[in-house]
This record gives structure tokens, C-alpha cells and sequence, in this order.
């Protein structure tokens, strides 16, 4: 009796063609996810001289795992098939030649190769940051960063939140500290990942050759909140960031209506422990410094926007957002927490 068999050899090699097929069509859709620049956190669009390097290794070790595969599965292939009409094709001396050319020393060479480039770039982003970069400090705490800008003797000058400027063609020298568990500092765009380790400085350098904004990210699995710890570097002209740096390092304007100043009283009274504004009396230290809060585009580590409708629901009830965060509910009245909206929003 006649049965129709499907011969395993024209599955296998059906298959390898098209595992070929998938790859080619995968390089294609990187391509086009590399030019993607709506991607945000995509390592292929990079905005800084160290990010371009890690990119183009990136893309060296992808082609060559490409040209590998295809040259793996177009082998085989071939075997199968030739296989199928004739029991030996090669000769014993030549094939113990092609295993030890194609199986041994074309493999050594690539991984030397590629090995050998991963250790330079490593030095080259390792190294020393030249003597004019520009000075940041980053802790990391559960959930949110703590960003100083330091002067030449190492001292403060400002102090903001899970938002960092930087100026464009500068380098930026970056001080990674934390102040509870493990994280990881991770701009995809400017650098790749540092961790941030108790007790221990670790150090980072990029410099940013494009203006925009680069939303960074914790690398690290640190808690419960941990994919909600996000921030933002937004990367600007000198001219723009020294004035944005000045206004950061200037105090809270008094407020100048009444509303602002019950406000204030509110804040010093339910948020002072843990906050800080500058130029009051609240100094807190538990949480992130507040003085020019209203001048940042997010809020809880870039998990809201920074409008008076989010902000109004996080002081309420930051739990229900960010469940574990360190911050409890603040119970005020409507009129108190109108009055300290209108105050908050002043700090610009």
C-alpha cells in the first residue's frame, strides 16, 4: 500500500532555509528600529561618543552572528542534500581539514576579534573623563535619584530629582553612589550600565552630542518598585544649561499670594521631616529636595507628568501609585491641599 511520507531530510533542510529567511528579515527590522528615533531607550539611535562605539560593536558582533548562521544553515543544508544522492563527498583528509578551518580556526579568529574589540571599547568608557568635565553625583534610592551637581572642590552647588541636565558637547564626569540596595544607572541612548553599590563610589563619563530628552533607566532589580524607577536627561546648549543650572542653585522665591503662603505653612507642617525647599524652614532629608519641583517635567522617578492634577493624587495617595514607596498618605483638607498645590506650583 502507497502512503505519503514526508522524508525528514526536506524537513530539516526546509527548516534551515527558513531560519535564514527569519534572520535576514530580523536584520531588516533592526535596521529600521535603529533609525527609529520615537524609541526613546533604543541602544541603536545613540546621542553621545560613547553610546556611537557601543552601537557600532553592537552592530558588528549582530552581522557577523549573521553571516555565521547563514553560513551554518547554507552547510547544512548542503550535507542533507548532498548526502541524500551519494554516501561520501569527501575524502577523510578533507574533511577532517574543513572541520578543523571552518569548526576551529575561523570561530577563534571571530571570537578573538570580537572579544578583543569588547575589551577596548571597555577601556575606552572606563577611562579617566577629561579635566573640564562637568561634576554630577547620582545616589540611588528606592524609587527615585538623587542628582547634585558638584563645583571644583567637590562641593554642592544644586540639588534636584530623577531629572538631569547636562550641556551638549561637554563631558559629564558622574559619580554613582547608593544609599539603600543595588541599582544601576542606564541612559541606552548616552552610556551603558553602572551599577550603583552601598558603600561604594562607582564612576561614569558620556558626553552628549545631541540636544533632547533621554529617558534613563534602573538596570538592577533593587524592590518591588523597581521598574517604576525612571528618569530623564535632557541634554541642552551650554548658554541654556547654565541658566538652568544658576536657577537650580538659587533658593525658593518667597511666595506672593495668600493662597502660596498657607500653602507653605502646609508644606513645612505635613512635609518638612522629609522634604527640603531651600530658603524654609522645611529641611528634610528622607526624600527629594523640592526647591524648584515645579520646574520638572515628572513626578515619583518619571512615573506621572508633572501637572496639578498628578501631583494632587500622589500627595493623597502615593501608595496607590507606587505601592511600597517610602512616602505615606498626607491627609489634608481641600482647602489645604488647593493651598499647597498653588505653592508647589510657584517653585519653578
Amino acid at each position: 500500500m502507497l502512503t505519503n511520507r514526508i522524508n525528514p531530510v526536506h524537513q530539516i533542510s526546509h527548516a534551515g532555509l527558513w531560519l535564514v529567511l527569519l534572520c535576514a528579515l530580523s536584520s531588516g527590522a533592526l535596521a529600521q528600529l535603529s533609525t527609529d528615533t520615537s524609541l526613546s531607550q533604543s541602544a541603536l539611535h545613540p546621542a553621545s561618543s560613547q553610546a556611537q562605539d557601543i552601537e557600532l560593536l553592537w552592530w558588528i558582533m549582530f552581522w557577523a552572528s549573521v553571516i555565521i548562521f547563514t553560513a551554518v544553515m547554507a552547510l547544512l543544508a548542503w550535507g542533507l542534500l548532498s548526502g541524500r544522492r551519494r554516501p561520501s563527498v569527501l575524502s577523510s583528509t578533507a574533511s577532517m581539514r574543513f572541520v578543523l578551518v571552518a569548526g576551529v580556526a575561523i570561530p577563534a579568529l571571530v571570537l578573538s576579534a570580537l572579544v578583543g574589540g569588547s575589551l577596548m571599547l571597555g577601556r575606552s568608557i572606563a577611562s579617566t573623563p577629561p579635566p573640564d568635565a562637568l561634576q554630577v553625583r547620582v545616589t540611588g534610592w528606592m524609587w527615585w535619584w538623587e542628582i547634585e551637581y558638584l563645583d571644583d572642590n567637590g562641593e554642592v552647588v544644586a540639588t534636584t530629582a530623577n531629572e538631569m541636565h547636562v550641556p551638549v558637547d561637554r563631558p559629564v564626569a558622574v559619580e554613582l553612589e547608593s544609599g539603600d540596595v543595588i541599582h544601576s544607572f542606564w541612559v541606552p541612548r548616552l552610556q551603558g550600565k553602572t551599577d550603583m553599590v552601598p558603600g561604594k563610589t562607582n564612576n561614569s563619563w558620556f558626553t552628549a552630542t545631541e540636544t533632547g530628552e533621554f529617558r534613563g533607566q534602573c538596570a538592577e532589580f533593587c524592590g518591588l518598585q523597581h521598574a517604576l524607577m525612571a528618569f530623564v536627561v535632557i541634554a541642552q546648549p551650554e548658554a541654556e544649561f547654565a541658566n538652568w543650572l544658576q536657577r537650580q542653585a538659587s533658593p525658593a522665591s518667597a511666595p506672593e499670594t495668600e493662597a502660596a503662603q498657607n500653602g507653605l505653612a502646609v508644606f513645612e507642617q505635613n512635609c518638612g521631616q522629609c522634604h527640603r525647599i531651600r530658603g524654609t524652614n522645611a529641611i528634610g532629608n528622607l526624600g527629594p529636595d523640592l526647591t524648584h519641583v515645579a520646574s520638572r517635567s515628572t513626578l515619583a522617578a518619571a512615573t506621572l507628568p508633572n501637572k496639578r492634577g498628578h501631583l494632587a493624587g500622589w500627595i493623597s495617595d502615593p501608595q496607590r501609585i507606587k505601592p511600597g514607596n517610602n512616602m505615606p498618605r498626607t491627609l489634608l483638607s481641600p482647602q489645604e491641599l488647593d493651598h499647597l498645590l498653588v505653592f508647589l506650583d510657584s517653585l519653578d
